[in-house]
């Protein structure tokens, strides 16, 4: 039920603005591709594993194999007909073989001309759709698990972090966090591997403040949550990171092992990992495309702004956001039911009426936006280590999680700012959740905020000042937008960031078989 009585002309000139701001964007990234959308394709074409020989650690083969194509001829043409041209041309069976006899210094690519380029279109076509219907077929189990052991059985899901570093704890830790109420468990990335121009391969127990995501450790985690689903009754969700460097590498390894859901922004690397715009406008668009195929929700990171400038001055950023983020989310084929926006719990408590302007913030989310299942952020800035502060911060968080009508309730650490959260600080966090959803689960029904009050007028100042600052984007221009700081304070030029050398510009004749099959969009 709407609540805030939206201006539907107001709403409506939103939107229109950000698919305004967000086109020329778009227009940049479907005329570039990047080593990490090469190398995804061949991902999804088969190709897995690492050379282990390497004097400095495992190279990824996939990485081996698109740093050798673009060193021989480029990868304004793509790397797919080279390499399948190259396969057939050395009587090779797999890409696998293809990679070691690269290694080794055996292979010369070079782009097909005639009927060897149609030879080598269509093999690395049905290469990459082997690797599609792979994708497909594990939609397909996630929603006959979902009939069969159910969903939760009330909103919002429950979402709660591990990161131990070694995935053998992780799936301890993951499981009795299950049992003990979890709905979505969220494997947290060793601290750095956004900024890693690969993915590491096999299972690992090294991560610092996190685990590395790779395809293995997410084949284990998956396997280890599918047999607690049986045991507990419900689906449990499965959630990674499909962001930085490698950002659609990681979205197929999702799509190829079942993880249902991923955190996935269109500027998050920009802002807060300073990686190039271009790259990460080209490398979100795929990812989404990937996440669209194999139904997996994403969430999207517009909780970080409120981390660097303030909750109440910069509210309307985060609107801004939600609406561009959506806009590239449906340009890229993703519907409303997998777009997870985020949004975060980070007005200063101290602030006179805090809790009725988060309930403003949350509320103009929730109707902005009513068919997508929106990620609800815990206090993180304004935690002091004072853990008995801290708790009943976050039983206020979960209370306008409840008001709201949030979809994913990341659940809140009163040890936040002080240590990686212990087993038991992980229960209490539990325990104050299910608390608050048993005595208030339904208090939605009976909140109503008043016409011209506080919480009214606010979320409408919002959102007029959400259109304002759009109108000034869609002149100035996304990218000179982003690089003045309008976002959570950041200045990030265009020209500037990591893995600008990453970016290649097609040729009039260029050709990927996965993009080509993503964008039919079965």
């Amino acid at each position: 039920m709407a609540l805030l009585d939206l201006d539907p002309a107001v709403v409506a000139k939103a939107r229109a603005l950000a698919a305004r701001a967000a086109e020329p964007v778009v227009g940049i990234a479907k005329a570039h591709t990047t080593v990490a959308v090469e190398r995804a394709t061949l991902r999804l074409a088969g190709i897995t594993g690492a050379d282990s020989t390497h004097r400095a650690g495992d190279v990824p083969w996939v990485n081996r194999v698109v740093d050798t194509v673009r060193e021989h001829c480029g990868l304004e043409h793509g790397v797919a007909l080279p390499v399948f041209h190259a396969l057939r041309e050395h009587d090779l069976t797999t890409l696998t073989e293809l990679a070691e006899a690269t290694a080794v210094g055996q292979v010369t690519y070079r782009l097909p001309g005639g009927r060897d380029r149609d030879r080598a279109a269509r093999a690395a076509r049905a290469a990459v759709t082997r690797g599609l219907r792979t994708v497909d077929r594990n939609r397909v189990t996630r929603d006959k698990l979902v009939a069969k052991l159910g969903d939760p059985a009330r909103r919002p899901w429950i979402y709660l972090i591990v990161a131990t570093g070694d995935i053998d704890e992780d799936v301890v830790q993951a499981c009795n966090a299950a049992r003990a109420g979890a709905d979505v468990i969220a494997v947290i990335r060793s601290t750095g591997q956004s900024l890693l121009d690969y993915v590491p391969e096999g299972a690992t127990h090294h991560g610092f403040a996190g685990t590395y995501a790779t395809q293995e450790n997410f084949r284990i985690m998956r396997a280890a949550l599918d047999a607690v689903s049986k045991e507990v009754g419900r689906y449990v969700r499965l959630t990674n990171y499909a962001s930085g460097l490698c950002m659609p590498e990681i979205a197929v390894l999702a799509g190829l092992q079942r993880l249902d859901m991923m955190l996935n922004d269109s500027m998050y690397g920009i802002l807060f990992r300073d990686i190039n715009p271009i790259r990460t406008f080209v490398d979100q668009r795929f990812s989404r495309q990937v996440h669209a195929r194999a139904g997996i929700i994403i969430n999207t990171g517009e909780d970080n702004y409120l981390t660097t400038a303030d909750a109440v001055d910069a509210a309307h950023t985060v609107t801004v956001s939600q609406l561009l983020n959506e806009h590239f989310a449906h340009e890229a084929g993703l519907p409303d039911h997998l777009l997870g926006l985020g949004h975060a719990f980070e007005i200063n408590p101290a602030v006179p009426e805090s809790f009725r302007l988060e309930l403003a913030h949350a509320l103009l989310a929730r109707e902005l936006f009513p068919d997508a299942p929106l990620k609800w952020m815990p206090p993180t800035k304004h935690m002091t280590g004072d853990v008995f502060k801290g708790y009943l911060l976050d039983g206020f968080f979960n209370l306008a999680g409840v008001l709201t009508g949030q979809s994913i309730l990341l659940v809140g650490m009163m040890t936040e700012a002080v240590v990686t959260p212990f087993l038991s600080d992980r229960d209490l966090a539990l325990a104050n959740v299910r608390y608050v959803l048993d005595a208030a689960g339904g208090l939605a029904e009976d909140f109503r905020p008043a016409p011209d009050g506080l919480i009214v007028k606010r979320a409408h100042q919002v959102l007029g000042e959400a259109v304002d600052l759009l109108e000034r984007i869609v002149a100035d221009g996304l990218l000179d937008a982003i690089a003045d700081g309008t976002f959570g304070l950041m200045k990030r030029p265009a020209d500037g960031g990591k893995g600008a050398d990453g970016v290649v510009a097609k040729a009039d004749d260029y050709l990927n078989p996965a993009s080509e099959l993503l964008e039919e969009r079965p």
